[in-house]
């Protein structure tokens, strides 16, 4: 059920009632995710923003829960994939067959057509599946057999991969992963929200007692595509610009670090410090939501040296000594 005052009517909505919105669809995600909250601000502002995100995390730290409680709070669709290692292309995409009936070809689109799409361990698929996702990310549109079908909005890409096992995995190229707007690492919970974890989860038969789907609709999918449009509208001073794009070339010479952020990375700095300024009530954007979105922003977008990776120096660790340096502005 769509709450009356979580957005006026498409025609006059404002950013408070954005603010509004962000807020209770945190307050939803969290029902089911315990003990993640800067998670899920980071996954809700990534929705404002419109933009994918890269999901990193040990198994059963509830990934899956969280991307499925979101899909819900809008009525969005939700679709997931496994990748594994003999995954094609058309297994996402979908594929032109002949029907003898018809005596026609008929498309059967792919899990791909979705609002909300999980990509799941998307490292263990080989290049040429991975590159079956580049096209929808971009373009928000697949193209079989010649013809491109548009992918109805909003949609997000939510990919995950396993921080511990590598062996049969295949790393996302560069390209790919500039295409994230953001990734987020989801570490264990506190032992409080652990024990809150397991006991609400052990609470029914077969572990079913935390059920995404359960959570209450607060919208629906035309209005999250107002609230982005919106988010898009919060104002930029030309002295935060300057500061986003001081901190991204800063990666590019930063110590410790041998491939810094592109264009692309400034821009998605902007993008998430527009989203994390309308979660906290304002239109306009401060060097503080900047240096808030700095870490999610480059964190797989940069590449630490390998004299200093040997050291096991952290890329969160390097990325908040060099951007320590880039003075913010004054007014």
């Amino acid at each position: 059920m769509i709450e009356n005052d979580a957005l006026p009517p498409a025609e006059s909505p404002d950013l408070t009632s954005v603010t509004a919105l962000a807020n209770r669809l945190r307050e939803e995600v969290s029902k089911v995710v315990f003990g993640q909250d800067e998670t899920v601000v980071q996954v809700v502002a990534a929705l404002l923003a419109g933009g994918h995100v890269l999901l990193e995390g040990k198994p059963g730290l509830g990934k899956t829960h969280m991307v499925l409680a979101l899909a819900s709070t809008f009525g969005g669709n939700f679709g997931r994939i496994q990748f594994t290692p003999d995954m094609m292309p058309s297994d996402i995409t979908g594929f032109t067959l002949f029907d003898m009936k018809s005596q026609t070809f008929k498309t059967r689109r792919g899990p791909v057509f979705t609002n909300l799409l999980l990509a799941d361990e998307i490292n263990r698929a080989p290049a040429k599946t991975q590159a079956a996702l580049l096209e929808v990310m971009q373009e928000q549109q697949v193209t079989i057999d010649g013809e491109s079908l548009s992918v109805a909005p909003p949609f997000m890409c939510f990919a995950t991969q396993n921080p511990i096992e590598q062996e049969g995995t295949y790393p996302l190229p560069e390209a790919q992963l500039d295409r994230f707007l953001v990734k987020v690492v989801i570490d264990y919970p506190s032992l409080e929200d652990e024990r809150r974890v397991v006991s609400e989860v052990t609470a029914q038969a077969g572990g079913k007692g935390v059920d995404p789907r359960q959570v209450e609709q607060v919208c629906n999918s035309e209005i999250i595509i107002e609230a982005q449009r919106l988010t898009a509208q919060a104002k930029v001073v030309p002295e935060v610009i300057d500061y986003a794009l001081r901190m991204t070339r800063h990666t590019r010479e930063a110590p410790g670090l041998s491939l810094g952020a592109g264009t692309r990375g400034a821009i998605s700095l902007v993008q998430l410090a527009k989203a994390y300024a309308v979660i906290e009530g304002r239109d306009y954007v401060t060097p503080d939501d900047i240096k808030r979105a700095a870490i999610p922003v480059f964190r797989h977008r940069v590449h630490v040296a390998p004299e200093v990776a040997i050291s096991g120096q952290r890329v969160d660790d390097l990325l908040i000594q060099a951007l320590e340096s880039v003075e913010a502005p004054r007014n």
